[in-house]
């Protein structure tokens, strides 16, 4: 049995809370990162004895669309996988119900489901710190109670029953875009690294607007700290999100 640890996570903050089911297991994990633009992801095959783990974070209360995309190409062969949903701290609305539809097309047998809080990755003082202590002891005991369902179960694993809506709510467009500042040195890190390849290679002080999908990863992976959101517009949506994110939510986990 292998385990495959397929995770959208231009920040971190989902990488982690995989990360720490996959630990619990005590199993080596095969990571594949649906960050990254120039893999072939539909010469990915997966058979029934493998167990996968696909964790997004939710934008907007939906999946990000390059991640769905790029699960969709993916070939499980009713392979048992746990779906992980992201947040930092509002809500994820209908991201765990997509997320499940896009892995059970792509020949994915859900066992289980999760969401998870971790730091905002725009927003940083929401979920400050998260996945923190609690969230570790919490994620690992999910962990341990998932893998005793997909262990024994000899048949057909039962499909949990996940909250959401169909139709889904609607996806909304990229609202900040990060900009290079004067410090920036030219070394393309950025434009390298960026999931959409919103960033040109030539010049990565150009962005385009409409394939970016601000997901922050230029900002996360630059050396310089030389790309940076409009601190008016961060401002704008810290105060508009203040009630929503105002109580620690908690880590929830669907069988």
């Amino acid at each position: 049995m292998k385990v495959y640890q397929i995770t959208f996570s231009p920040t971190g903050g989902t990488d982690k809370v995989a990360k720490i089911i996959t630990n619990a297991w005590g199993l080596p994990a095969h990571k594949i990162d649906l960050s990254n633009a120039q893999t072939d992801y539909s010469s990915l095959h997966f058979c029934k004895d493998d167990i996968a783990i696909i964790a997004v974070p939710s934008y907007g209360g939906r999946v990000p669309s390059l991640a769905a995309q790029r699960i969709a190409d993916i070939h499980g062969s009713q392979t048992p996988c746990v779906i992980v949903c992201v947040y930092g701290n509002r809500a994820y609305e209908d991201t765990l119900t997509e997320l499940n539809d896009i892995a059970e097309k792509s020949g994915f047998q859900v066992a289980a489901a999760v969401a998870a809080i971790a730091e905002h990755s725009i927003i940083h003082q929401y979920a400050s710190g998260r996945p923190d202590a609690k969230d570790q002891g919490e994620l690992a005991c999910f962990a341990t109670k998932i893998l005793e369902k997909i262990n024994g179960t000899s048949i057909e694993i039962s499909a949990p029953q996940i909250p959401g809506n169909r139709p889904y709510r609607k996806a909304g467009g990229a609202g900040l875009v990060p900009k290079a500042g004067s410090n920036c040195t030219g070394c393309g890190l950025c434009a390298e690294q960026c999931p959409a390849q919103a960033i040109s290679k030539e010049n990565p002080n150009v962005t385009d607007n409409k394939k970016c999908i601000s997901c922050m990863r230029c900002v996360a992976q630059c050396p310089q700290s030389a790309r940076k959101v409009n601190r008016a517009m961060v401002s704008a949506a810290a105060l508009a999100l203040k009630k929503a994110c105002s109580t620690r939510k908690e880590n929830e986990l669907f069988l």
